[in-house]
């Protein structure tokens, strides 16, 4: 299953396909007893996703038995014992990809001529995805964070590994020459490959960056290169060879400080906006202002949600879940759109926007 989407992966899977191009959106659990119901609801999704493609007379047999193949294909390999809080399944002519969520997905099978990416760039935004260098001496690895996890990377040739078994080490102690570890050239030289690799990641996918290792570990990495001096320097030594939740609770304050900070900042820009009167709250105004492509920062609880229905196109009122026309995805809508027009997007916890209603913008004009 995948987790990470990356500029490149959305642009490909927003590309026009073959009909159909089928999406399967399902919400999952994490925990007992609610992730009870998560395999049954996953085979009645797929089920009418198969019952759609054969009902269809524009879906020819040669096609709607490759379609329910790919369909088949992502089933195996769903893994709902490390399920987050949605899944989506993406299938089309010869292809197929399988999304984990840590955002609820509303329960929907669409059958069009591009896959429904909206859900996957939400919960993306939501994510406030980060990177961790962990350093140490033989081994520098790196870890994509997200809300509540890191996983390991294994791009841009991390992790980087090598023996510290020196030939001459025995000569250089007997003669009193032999370096601290982190002053040896050799493990400089080490470094100095690691902050080249962890530059051309940063150039792909920048991201805020957390680095950790012991402080000589540190200090050794930003004489040797440059692209960790603007990071969060965590000292914690012990991490080269970690596992992703060791390496988590090592950074997790740090990480959940920062995220403060963010919101706080957020929470100021907001008050700024409301007095030059850039500014836009409730999910209606800030849906036609993303429409009109005036955001320039949205502003988003974490756990927002609202169904909403078109009152004869010209604003958005409450509906019920599973009423006709009813968009219970619109704040995914809202977030898919703001990000499109170059809009910063800011997911805050809970209870941030209470006088804006879960959702505010500050607007271009």
């Amino acid at each position: 299953m995948e987790h990470a989407l990356s500029s490149a992966t959305l642009t490909e899977l927003r590309r026009p396909r073959p009909y159909p191009a089928v999406s399967v959106l399902t919400p999952t659990h994490r925990r007992e007893p609610d992730n009870a119901q998560d395999p049954v609801r996953l085979r009645n999704a797929v089920a009418e996703a198969k019952r759609r493609l054969e009902a269809d007379p524009a879906v020819t047999r040669e096609r709607r038995v490759d379609v329910v193949e790919q369909l088949d294909r992502a089933l195996t390999e769903v893994d709902l014992t490390h399920a987050e809080d949605g899944l989506v399944i993406f299938a089309a002519p010869g292809e197929h990809t399988v999304w984990s969520l840590a955002r609820p997905v509303p329960e929907r099978v669409v059958l069009s001529d591009t896959f429904l990416t909206r859900n996957l760039v939400a919960a993306q935004a939501a994510e406030r995805p980060f990177w961790v260098l962990a350093v140490a001496a033989d081994r520098v690895s790196l870890w994509s964070g997200g809300a509540d996890r890191v996983v390991e990377e294994n791009t841009a040739g991390f992790p980087l590994s090598r023996s510290l078994e020196d030939p001459d080490a025995e000569r250089q102690e007997r003669v009193g020459d032999l370096p601290s570890v982190f002053r040896d050239e050799h493990t400089r030289r080490f470094l100095r490959d690691a902050d080249s690799a962890l530059g051309r990641v940063l150039r792909a996918h920048p991201r805020p960056l957390y680095v950790t290792g012991e402080p000589a570990a540190l200090a050794a990495l930003a004489e040797t290169g440059t692209t960790t001096r603007d990071a969060a320097h965590v000292p914690h030594g012990g991490l080269g060879h970690a596992r992703a939740e060791t390496v988590w609770q090592a950074v997790r304050a740090v990480v959940l400080d920062r995220q403060r900070a963010d919101a706080d900042a957020v929470r100021r820009e907001l008050e700024t906006a409301r007095g030059r009167r850039e500014f836009a709250a409730g999910v209606d105004e800030v849906w036609h202002s993303a429409a009109e492509g005036r955001v320039r920062l949205l502003a988003v609880e974490e756990n927002y949600r609202v169904t909403v229905r078109d009152d004869d196109g010209d604003h958005l009122v409450p509906a019920a879940s599973g009423d006709l026309d009813a968009r219970e995805d619109i704040v995914e809508e809202i977030v898919e759109r703001c990000l499109s027009t170059g809009a910063e997007v800011r997911f805050v916890p809970d209870g941030t926007l209470t006088e804006a209603a879960g959702i505010a913008g500050v607007l271009r004009y």
